[in-house]
């Protein structure tokens, strides 16, 4: 998940399990109930370790000391892609098959806890509950139970280019939205965009609106679940801020086509001073690419209201299908040990979910980003969030390039996520 995304993540596919479910002889799912049967354990996992050949390694590592563990079972993991990830786990799980256990996010869980087609894992979890971050069970928590069980954490902060910011005579890293606004005319005489930002269709957006309609002290749901509250005066502020930004030439234009990337995109060229949701492996690619020295990583950005940033456990569920439940949950005890929170946490570049493991970080900026899970939120678990947030996109986008005001924007996209949620009570 280049987490983040959530995630973070640019892949902002819509889990549309009906659609999933008319396809299903096309997806090659194939027959039969779900996972291995018998003593065997199939795991369905995604390269969340960037390094392929590491990422093979790795869970090679983990199928090898399971079964050392546990003499007798035979676990598979499957990597699969992360593209169309959604689309092949709903057509699966929707039709009963597929693995004993999959990695999800958060904004995951409500479609398919609704669905029936996820199991509780609590009693994997056991005693060792009390051992993870409150926050971190919260987000994988539905209806009072929880349906993944954290094995990483991922956070993401403000990253700025030190010699961008010093070309334009600014010291000080601008960490409000106040001091932002200030800081883009010097920038902009120097020949930099300020912000960077990504509203391409297939961006995240936890990656890039979210976290700054939660500065605002908005919220994307109501607290009924029943509507959208993104429209109201917070949303409407945090959309005006971005359109302001973007108009005056502090968002660069390539916003548009950008899809929560750092390589290639106006932050990784050095056409722009900083990102507000950039993750640890951002910051090493950074170093690469500007120099170690010109890498600054901040806390999280703060808006009128509130400092916060995206970053969201990931964990592993089990599918309610399994024909060897009991496996299953062996596996995900066995993956929520300390020793694999913290193997895990250093094949990946991960933070710890358990508050008495301590992953100790390798990169130049870990202490850093260590410090921003403080303000990490994982976003707003909802059945209907991808729905949602693909309703949405394509109107910030018709603000940003003066098509619709914010207001008119954000009541285009509310009524049509209301009209959604009304349609799936």
């Amino acid at each position: 998940m280049k987490p983040p995304t959530t995630s973070g993540s640019s892949r902002a596919a819509v889990p549309l399990l009906l659609l999933c479910l008319a396809v299903l002889a096309a997806a090659g799912c194939g027959g039969g109930a779900a996972g291995s049967g018998g003593n065997g354990v199939t795991v369905w996992m995604y390269p969340v370790i960037m390094d392929p050949k590491a990422n093979a390694a790795y869970w090679d590592g983990v199928e090898k000391g399971f079964e050392r563990a546990h003499p007798g079972t035979d676990l598979r993991i499957e990597q699969q892609p992360w593209v169309n990830r959604d689309q092949k786990l709903a057509t699966a799980l929707g039709g009963g098959k597929g693995p004993d256990v999959v990695l999800l996010g958060p904004d995951q869980i409500p479609q398919y806890q609704a669905n029936g087609v996820l199991r509780p894992v609590d009693r994997a979890l056991g005693k060792a509950r009390a051992a993870f971050r409150p926050t971190a069970l919260a987000a994988m928590t539905q209806d009072g139970e929880l349906y993944a069980a954290p094995i990483y954490h991922t956070v993401t902060s403000t990253l700025y280019n030190r010699r961008l910011l010093a070309k334009a005579g600014i010291k000080e890293p601008p960490a409000t939205w106040a001091a932002l606004k200030a800081a883009a005319p010097r920038l902009k005489r120097a020949g930099v965009a300020t912000l960077d930002y990504s509203a391409s269709g297939e961006a995240s957006l936890n990656m890039s609106f979210y976290p700054l309609l939660w500065q605002a002290g908005g919220r994307v749901f109501d607290e009924s679940g029943k509507k959208t509250a993104f429209g109201g005066p917070e949303g409407v502020e945090a959309l005006t801020f971005l359109v302001r930004l973007y108009r005056e030439g502090a968002v660069p234009r390539s916003a548009l086509t950008n899809a929560n990337l750092f390589t290639d995109q106006a932050l990784g060229r050095q056409q722009v001073a900083m990102g507000y949701t950039n993750t640890p492996a951002d910051a090493a690619l950074a170093a690469q690419a500007w120099g170690k020295g010109n890498v600054i990583v901040g806390p999280a950005l703060a808006g009128p209201r509130k400092r916060v940033g995206f970053g969201m456990p990931g964990g592993l569920g089990i599918n309610a299908a399994s024909r060897n439940t009991a496996g299953a949950e062996k596996f995900v005890a066995y993956m929520m040990a300390p020793a694999q929170i913290a193997s895990l946490g250093r094949a990946g570049g991960f933070f710890s979910p358990r508050t008495d493991v301590t992953v100790p970080g390798t990169g130049a900026h870990a202490k850093e980003y260590e410090a921003a899970l403080a303000y990490a939120f994982p976003g707003e678990p909802h059945r209907a969030a991808r729905q949602v947030q693909a309703l949405l996109a394509p109107e910030i986008q018709a603000a940003l390039t003066g098509e619709k005001s914010p207001r008119e924007a954000l009541a285009a996209a509310a009524e049509a996520g209301d009209a959604l949620l009304a349609r799936q009570r």
